[in-house]
This record gives structure tokens, C-alpha cells and sequence, in this order.
């Protein structure tokens, strides 16, 4: 079984069912996945931070079962747990928003088990799961690959990694208190990246893995995981641009990529399926 981890609200619909159909038609391996979903409902803050519904998970799962029936999606709500360790927190109104923070109660939560691969919903795989999910990690805390900016910026930080995918010895992580001491940090400190800061200042050891693990500006043909996250563009003049991989239309004109089209072309049928089944239940 492999064991992912998302975490997110209400709209991370779209990222999370092109980031796992990704998985699941890049994988040759029959081995079935589980999908954890990390939500809560701080919508006190928000009003759109409420949490995923059950029937995005009820559908999100039966597209998993439709690959392999053994496959899950679980949705774990740590509404809970946020309002314990995080309310009022200076990291509340962090850079993107507290959904990020919640990937931190990993320890806290008993079904998670002792490897878990962590994933920002922004992604697409490009070649097999297994060249990340099977690396050998039982003397680290977790694998992660440079930021692609942190790295030319922020070069005399050697442990700075881009924190949109990786992949935990939760084993390690609950002996060493990574999470624990991440929390903590917080809770009493503002961080410039909030949990991504926070991560990597209570590190013990880390496996600092190649960039075509987590490449967050250009495809190759060894790239492992491509990471739409916001891009720094400097034509025609410099400018930044976040631009999502279910924004089809965009990853075509823009980045120029087709390899991908199996699976947002699908992404497309499903995303319909899904929309025209929850507009038929309401009437």
C-alpha cells in the first residue's frame, strides 16, 4: 500500500483528482494507494475555509477503486486539533493559509501510518510514483527535493527545501519530535513560511533529493513530479504567474505541454460526471 497525504478545503477538488490520476496512470505497479485527506472547517476565519465535502471523497474514492478496488480515499477532519494547537497562532494569517499548517498533526493522527508520502495538490506526476515513494529512508526524517528559487536565494541555508513534496519517515519523525517541535515553533513564532520554516528548523537529518523529484519551473524527461506552483515569467517582462495544471487551456498555450493530456483530458470527463451527478441530487 502507498500511503499519500493532501491536505486542504473545499476547492482542493480539482488539484487533488489531476494530482492522483496522475499517479495512478503514471504508475505500472498494481499496488493499491491510500489517500488521506487532512480538512477542517475554520471558515470562522474565512468564509470559504470550510471543509472538503463527503461527496468530493465519496467521488474522489471511486475514481481510486476504478484504478485498483483495494485503493482508498480518506477524509480526516482536524478541525479539532487546529483549534488546540493553533488558534490565534502568529502563523494564522501565514502566506497561504492555514490549511498549510495542518500537514503538522501527522503525529497526532493514529491511522496515519509509518511512511506517508506528502503532497501539495498542484501537481502532476510525470513518471512512476515508486522512483519517489520506494527511495530508502530509514535513517531520516523525510526526503525532500531544493526550492528552485530558495536554492539561488537562500544558498547558505543548506537545509531549505521546497516543501510541496515529501516523503516522511513518520517513525523517525514521532522519535525525533519533528512535528511536535514544528508545532511549537508555531505557536510562538512568526515564520516567513510558516510550517515549510518551521519544518526545516527543527530537521535532525533530511534526504536532500534530486530537483526532478519536485521541479517547480521546467519539464524534462526524467522529471518525476512536475509542481505548478507560482512562476517567475520574464517575458515580456519579468512577472509571476500561478498557473494550475487543471487550467488546461493555460498549460497549453503557456508551458507548451501535451504530455499530460491523458490525464486532464479524463480530468475533464470526470470533473463533468462529478458536476452533473451533484447538480441532479439537488433537484
Amino acid at each position: 500500500m502507498r500511503n499519500i497525504l493532501f491536505c486542504g478545503n473545499v476547492m482542493v477538488f480539482d488539484g487533488a483528482l489531476t494530482t492522483m490520476l496522475s499517479m495512478f496512470k503514471r504508475t505500472e505497479s498494481s499496488e493499491p494507494f491510500h489517500i488521506f485527506i487532512f480538512t477542517m472547517d475554520v471558515s470562522h476565519l474565512r468564509e470559504d475555509y470550510k471543509p472538503i465535502t463527503d461527496e468530493q471523497v465519496a467521488f474522489l474514492d471511486g475514481v481510486a477503486k476504478s484504478y485498483n478496488w483495494e485503493s482508498l480515499v480518506e477524509k480526516i477532519d482536524v478541525t479539532d486539533l487546529y483549534h488546540q494547537e493553533f488558534d490565534g497562532s502568529p502563523n494564522e494569517d501565514c502566506y497561504c493559509s492555514p490549511y498549510t499548517l495542518i500537514r503538522l498533526f501527522a503525529d497526532m493522527v493514529p491511522q496515519i501510518p509509518d511512511k506517508v508520502l506528502y503532497l501539495d495538490i498542484d501537481l502532476l506526476f510525470n513518471r512512476d510514483v515508486s522512483l519517489l515513494y520506494d527511495m530508502d529512508i530509514s535513517d531520516y526524517e523525510y526526503a525532500a527535493a531544493p526550492d528552485h528559487y530558495g536554492k539561488l536565494i537562500l544558498f547558505f541555508l543548506r537545509r531549505f527545501i521546497n516543501a510541496g513534496v515529501m516523503l516522511f519517515n513518520m517513525k523517525k519523525c514521532r522519535e525525533t519530535g519533528l512535528f511536535k517541535k514544528s508545532r511549537d515553533l508555531i505557536k510562538r513564532k512568526k515564520l516567513v513560511f510558516a510550517d515549510e520554516s518551521a519544518l526545516v528548523r527543527s530537521t535532525t537529518k533530511q534526504l536532500k533529493i534530486s530537483q526532478r523529484f519536485n521541479d517547480q519551473k521546467f519539464l524534462y524527461k526524467d522529471t518525476v513530479i512536475r509542481h505548478f506552483s507560482k512562476r517567475l515569467f520574464w517575458l515580456p517582462y519579468p512577472h509571476t504567474a500561478n498557473i494550475k495544471q487543471w487550467k488546461i487551456t493555460k498549460v497549453h498555450k503557456v508551458f507548451g505541454y501535451e504530455n499530460f493530456d491523458d490525464i486532464l483530458y479524463e480530468y475533464v470527463y470526470l470533473k463533468e460526471k462529478f458536476t452533473r451527478a451533484n447538480a441532479d441530487s439537488r433537484i
